[in-house]
């Protein structure tokens, strides 16, 4: 089955671009989020190829005061994956690691937008975890904060964002569930249970970046600082293989009211402070309960609209649990005045966590 990436020196294995091994969880993705200064008109899309599903979907999300507006589409791949477009989806790739563009079009939402990286991408430890003798996650990401251009539109209302608009983007390929769940469980039956944060910060001249997963004992299993410099190169960054992250939860909910980030960088150890500003739901762009969850057969081609209040959304429900809050954060050091800066704090508490007590 040759298709258009069959032209380009890309090829990892003796086979055509359209086999990628044996594992039908393979899958291929772009994520984007972005936001003003304040973290207002925060947006997010995610793009997904899952080459032995057969399936490409894509979705867009903006948030508007406390009103999530979502647009999802998801084909057939028929096997070519070098077609970043699903209905009124598309991914631009202008510069590679560098600058893209996102057009959106359809059920009443629109946006042309520009992403420009401030640093070369940063490549996370590959993430490797599994659950007794079954691979459940084995993948690599890279992670690029950068600033945006554009503007988006909802129902007419076209708003442009702020001049220093910024954001992040990451790229994952590998393995990790998609579509339909197993029909034949681990034995025996394994109760579910995810800890993850993740947060990418940017500040004037440098971003930091962070992520934990750890399993419910509350060991890491993959996690990293790093604090990247603009127009950084891989040897120009600082690494901190043990981060910690204290958090202090909502009541009644596995959502941050507060956190404080401690990374000892080589010379230069820091402190960051998190207030969230908001919440955006993840299920929006088809993670975590989504009513449009990546990798599902919807047939040849389709695409709806979703609206929801995030304000009347039930934190305690699994469908809401997983959330990008855009925070205002402030960064000490003891070598300089306190920085201040804006990022984002993802959140997925599920099952059971006990270093804070969730059960």
């Amino acid at each position: 089955m040759l298709t258009k990436g069959d032209d380009y020196p890309l090829h990892q294995t003796p086979e055509p671009i359209a086999y990628a091994g044996t594992d039908r969880n393979f899958y291929d993705r772009y994520f984007f989020n972005g936001y003003n200064p304040d973290g207002s008109d925060f947006f997010a899309l995610a793009f997904g190829v899952y080459p032995h599903l057969n399936i490409a979907d894509a979705h867009f999300s903006a948030l508007r005061g406390t009103t999530q507006h979502c647009l999802h589409a998801s084909r057939v791949l028929h096997m070519e994956r070098m077609d970043l477009r699903v209905g009124p989806i598309r991914i631009e790739i202008v510069e590679p690691l560098r600058r893209l563009r996102l057009h959106v079009e359809g059920e009443g939402v629109a946006a042309e937008l520009l992403f420009e990286g401030r640093a070369f991408p940063v490549e996370e430890p590959r993430f490797t975890h599994r659950i007794g003798p079954r691979s459940f996650m084995d993948y690599t990401r890279l992670t690029q904060n950068g600033r945006w251009t554009g503007w988006i539109e909802v129902d007419g209302e076209r708003r442009v964002l702020s001049p220093d608009a910024v954001g992040t983007r990451d790229r994952s390929w590998g393995v990790r569930p998609i579509g339909a769940a197993d029909p034949q469980p681990l034995a025996p039956p394994v109760r579910p249970s995810f800890f993850w944060l993740w947060s990418p910060l940017n500040f004037r001249g440098f971003s930091v970046f962070f992520h934990v997963n750890a399993d419910n004992h509350g060991r890491p299993w993959n996690t990293r600082a790093v604090l990247c410099p603009d127009g950084a190169a891989p040897e120009d960054m600082l690494h901190c293989e043990h981060p910690r992250m204290e958090v202090r939860w909502l009541e009644g909910s596995r959502h941050a009211e507060h956190a404080v980030l401690h990374a000892d960088f080589p010379g230069r150890p820091i402190e960051v402070a998190f207030h969230p500003l908001a919440k955006f739901q993840m299920r929006g762009i088809g993670y975590v309960g989504a009513s449009w969850p990546h990798g599902a057969y919807k047939g040849e081609l389709a695409v709806a609209r979703e609206d929801f209040s995030v304000a009347d959304a039930d934190a305690a429900e699994v469908p809401n649990l997983h959330i990008q809050a855009p925070c205002r954060v402030t960064l000490r050091e003891a070598c300089g005045p306190d920085c201040e800066g804006v990022g984002v704090l993802e959140q997925l508490v599920l099952g059971a966590y006990a270093p804070f007590g969730f059960t």
